[in-house]
C-alpha cells in the first residue's frame, strides 16, 4: 500500500460547496483503500511500501479530459488563426492523411505527458490508428476511453462495431464507446447504421455536435432538423452518450439531451480560439444536463491544460450572461472531475472513496497563487495552474511527481515526435 499522510483532502463526493478535511489516503494496488483519519489499530495493522507526507497540501480526484484528439500534437501551432471549416479541411485533413501508426504512438505519448502535468489521468479520445494509440497509453499507465471516429459511408459501421468488440476488455486502462466524427462528415446511411448499433448493444454514442452555427444551419437545410434532432430521430441517443462542443443548441436540443441523459462536453478554449461561440452553460444547468469539460485537440487549443479550461469555462460563462454570479467555480471543478468521469463511463474513477480507482492528484498549496487559503475549490479554478500539480497517480501508479515523469522517457518522446512532425510537413509540401 501507499500511504499519503498529513493531507488536506477534497473527495468531491459530497454536496457543493466541497468540504476539505484533514487526514490520510491509502491506496492498495489500483484502488483507494482508505480515506479519513486512521485509528491506532488501523495503523498498526497496515503495511506500507511507501509513505508520502503531503505536508498539508491537497489530495483530490484527478481531472478527466472528456474530449480530445491526443495525437494531433503534431499539428500544434502549425495551422492557426483560421476558421473551423478551412482549418479542418484545408490544413488538418491533408496532414492527417500522412500519419502512420508509429506517428500516432509518439504523438499520443507526447499528449499524455502534457496531461499528466495538468493532473489529467484519463482522456476521452477520438482518433485513429487505435492499436498504436492503445499501446502508447498502456505503456505509460495512462487511462483512456476511445470514442469511435468513423465518418464517410455506411460501410464504416462494420468497422465501428469491430472496434467496439476489440477494445472493450483489451486492458483495464482502456475502454471503447460508440461514436462518429460529426453529422457533416457522415452519410445518412452511416448515421442510420450507428443508430442500429446503439440499439443492438444498448450503448451510448458520442460525437461532435452543433459546434458552429454553419454546421447547424446546413444540417437543417439538408434534413429539416438540427443535428441533435436528427440523431434523436435515428435512435443514436437512445442510450445516452456525449455531445462535444454543443455551442449552438436550441431548447428542443437541450430537452433531448436532458431526456436521454446525454452529457454535454464543454470545450471553452477551442471554441473561443476557433470563434465558434460560447456554450450556454446556464441553460444547460437549468435543464439538469450532465456537464463535462475537455480541451479538444492540441491543434485547435493549443494547450492540454485543464486549469485553463476551468478558468475559461467560468469567466466566459459569466461574460455570456453578463452576470458575475453565473458559472460558479464549484460547478466548474465538478465538471472537470466527476462530470468528466461519468460522461466517459468511468464511474469508479470519479471521487475519492474507498473501493474506487486510485486516480488522484496532489496540488501544492504552498505557492503564492494559492495563498492565503480562503476557499480552496475557488482558488483552484480562478488562480490555480499546472505549476501547482505536485503528483499525478493513475490506477495506483505515480506517473508524475515533482516535475518528473516516472514511467516515460520524456526526451525520447520529444525527439521522436519532432522528427515525425517534420517528416509529415515535408511530405505535404513536396
Amino acid at each position: 500500500m501507499i500511504r499519503f499522510k498529513n493531507a488536506r483532502i477534497m473527495t468531491l463526493s459530497g454536496e457543493k460547496p466541497f468540504e476539505v478535511t484533514e487526514g490520510e489516503v491509502w491506496t492498495d494496488g489500483d484502488r483507494i483503500a482508505f480515506v479519513g483519519v486512521p485509528s491506532k489499530e488501523q495503523l498498526e495493522a497496515a503495511s506500507f511500501e511507501r509513505e508520502i507526507c503531503v505536508m498539508k497540501n491537497l489530495i483530490m480526484p484527478s481531472f478527466k479530459n472528456a474530449h480530445t484528439h491526443s495525437a494531433m500534437t503534431f499539428l500544434r501551432s502549425y495551422a492557426d488563426d483560421l476558421p473551423l471549416q478551412e482549418w479542418l479541411f484545408n490544413k488538418v485533413f491533408p496532414l492527417e492523411a500522412r500519419l502512420t501508426g508509429e506517428d500516432v504512438y509518439y504523438f499520443t505519448k507526447l499528449a499524455n505527458l502534457e496531461y499528466l502535468t495538468s493532473g489529467i489521468t484519463a482522456s476521452f479520445d477520438m482518433y485513429f490508428e487505435l492499436d498504436d494509440y492503445v499501446k502508447a497509453c498502456c505503456e505509460m499507465g495512462f487511462r483512456s476511453v476511445l470514442c469511435g471516429s468513423v465518418s464517410g459511408d455506411e460501410g464504416n459501421a462494420e468497422r465501428l462495431e469491430g472496434y467496439y468488440k476489440k477494445y472493450n476488455g483489451i486492458d483495464p486502462l482502456i475502454s471503447f464507446r460508440l461514436g462518429f466524427h460529426a453529422e457533416y462528415t457522415c452519410d445518412i446511411k452511416l448515421l442510420e447504421r450507428i443508430g442500429e448499433l446503439a440499439e443492438k448493444y444498448k450503448a451510448p454514442v458520442s460525437t461532435h455536435n452543433s459546434e458552429t452555427a454553419k454546421e447547424v444551419r446546413e444540417c437543417i437545410e439538408k434534413y429539416g432538423k438540427t443535428p441533435t434532432a436528427l440523431f434523436e430521430s435515428l435512435g443514436i441517443y437512445s442510450y445516452g452518450g456525449a455531445g462535444f462542443h454543443c455551442v449552438h443548441m436550441s431548447e428542443e436540443d437541450l430537452d433531448i439531451f436532458a431526456r436521454r441523459g446525454v452529457y454535454i462536453v464543454h470545450n471553452p478554449a477551442s471554441n473561443a480560439k476557433l470563434a465558434s461561440g460560447i456554450a450556454d452553460i446556464k441553460a444547460i444547468g437549468q435543464k439538469g444536463i450532465g456537464l463535462a469539460l475537455g480541451t479538444d485537440g492540441p491543434a485547435s487549443n493549443n494547450a492540454l491544460d485543464m486549469f485553463r479550461e476551468m478558468y475559461l469555462m467560468s469567466v466566459l460563462g459569466k461574460l455570456r450572461e453578463n452576470d458575475a454570479a453565473a458559472c460558479d467555480a464549484n460547478d466548474v471543478l465538478y465538471a472537470a472531475t466527476v462530470g468528466g468521469a461519468r460522461a466517459m463511463g468511468l464511474d469508479d474513477c470519479d471521487t475519492l472513496e474507498a473501493g474506487k480507482q486510485a486516480d488522484l492528484i496532489i496540488l501544492d498549496l504552498k505557492q503564492p497563487n494559492m495563498q492565503p487559503i480562503n476557499n480552496i475549490s475557488k482558488n483552484i479554478v480562478y488562480s490555480g495552474s499546472k505549476a501547482n500539480v505536485k503528483l499525478t497517480m493513475c490506477a495506483g501508479r505515480v506517473l508524475y511527481e515533482d516535475g518528473q515523469f516516472t514511467n516515460a522517457d520524456a526526451d525520447e518522446i520529444y525527439a521522436g515526435a519532432q522528427e515525425r512532425a517534420q517528416r509529415i510537413q515535408r511530405e505535404v509540401q513536396s
